[in-house]
């Protein structure tokens, strides 16, 4: 996984975090969230999952290339395939704690 891949999942991470963090000062003082802070981190994990396809897409073509012959490289071979498995992982990972996230708001008794 490349240098700005990680940077911007990372940074999706911390948007996620501030976001969180920010929605819970504002019930602390009664006010509305920013329509345009859902919009942001909406986009973030958009971006972030067309990466993850992006480098799925990558490894794929490695592996099909490797498989015809084309390139003997199994050193990109498997760069592109652990940089496809981290990013599913990392993807999944911010999934399952959106869905807990969900889960929990779900259980809350007005």
């Amino acid at each position: 996984m490349d240098a700005s891949s990680l940077s911007r999942m990372v940074g999706a991470t911390n948007t996620l975090r501030k976001t969180t963090d920010t929605v819970g000062l504002n019930k602390m003082t009664g006010k509305a969230a920013d329509g345009s802070m859902f919009e942001s981190l909406l986009n973030t994990a958009i971006d972030n999952i067309k990466a993850t396809n992006s480098y799925l897409s990558d490894a794929e073509n490695a592996e099909i290339s490797f498989a015809l012959g084309e390139t003997d490289s199994t050193h990109d071979l498997m760069i592109a395939l652990e940089k496809a498995s981290t990013a599913l992982q990392y993807t999944v990972a911010i999934r399952d704690k959106v869905m807990e996230a969900y889960k929990s708001l779900m259980q809350i008794q007005i």
